[in-house]
């Protein structure tokens, strides 16, 4: 994945592994966490003008924790915050177990934020100007993500994040080489939404990107 990343002229990826909560494809528990920081860093010390980020995708559970403690969030550059079960939940409660999450001061990105699977999944119930509003208030910041089924944020939520003045971040979401291709159809949404460079944290060098990151 980083030869990868070179060739296209990638300065630094992250590397989002799930977190325990989502077993079906070996999400990493606290061990596994601090085996993957050390991996990484090991990696870094051998890599020139490229950095691999240590971060995680962390599920964000029913009543609005997060799926890792604070204690092993806080070693990673990056804290991806996503929801991956109990999707039908009240609008009410679906909104405030995200507000709630925010609040998680290494709390950084909010992953496919309405969980939307095009043609298959509708977006899950949320009242999207108040989790833009907490975004803004406690520097969150939210994902476009470019996976092909899903697209999200959509060009209507994107455009009122950056009218509340909320940064994004248009990820791959990649599982695989080929899947960093599918950055082009990430910043066709953006582009569809109003969205420009100024906007999007992963347009920045890895220091003004760690500077946007620490702001919490």
């Amino acid at each position: 994945m980083v030869e990868a990343a070179q060739k296209r002229g990638y300065k630094y990826i992250a590397n989002t592994e799930h977190s325990k909560r989502v077993a079906m494809v070996g999400g990493l528990d606290e061990k596994n966490v601090f085996e993957n920081i050390k991996r990484i860093d090991k990696l870094n010390e051998t890599l020139k003008n490229f950095t691999v980020l240590k971060s995680i995708e962390v599920d964000i559970l029913e009543d609005g924790s997060l799926d890792l403690p604070d204690s092993v969030l806080k070693e990673l550059d990056i804290v991806v915050c996503s929801i991956h079960y109990n999707l039908n939940l009240s609008r009410e409660k679906q909104t405030e177990r995200i507000l709630r999450a925010m609040d998680n001061p290494y709390f950084n990105i909010l992953g496919h934020p309405t969980g939307r699977l095009i043609n298959e999944r509708e977006p899950y119930d949320l009242d999207m100007e108040k989790i833009l509003q907490k975004a803004k208030e406690n520097n969150c910041i939210m994902e476009i993500n470019s996976q092909p089924s899903r697209l999200d944020l959509n060009d209507i939520n994107s455009r009122a994040a950056k009218d509340m003045g909320v940064k994004l971040a248009i990820s791959t979401d990649a599982h695989s080489v080929g899947q960093f291709d599918y950055m082009r159809f990430g910043i066709g949404q953006a582009r569809r939404g109003w969205i420009e460079k100024k906007n999007v944290i992963n347009t920045r060098n890895i220091d003004d990107l760690k500077k946007l990151i620490k702001k919490r």
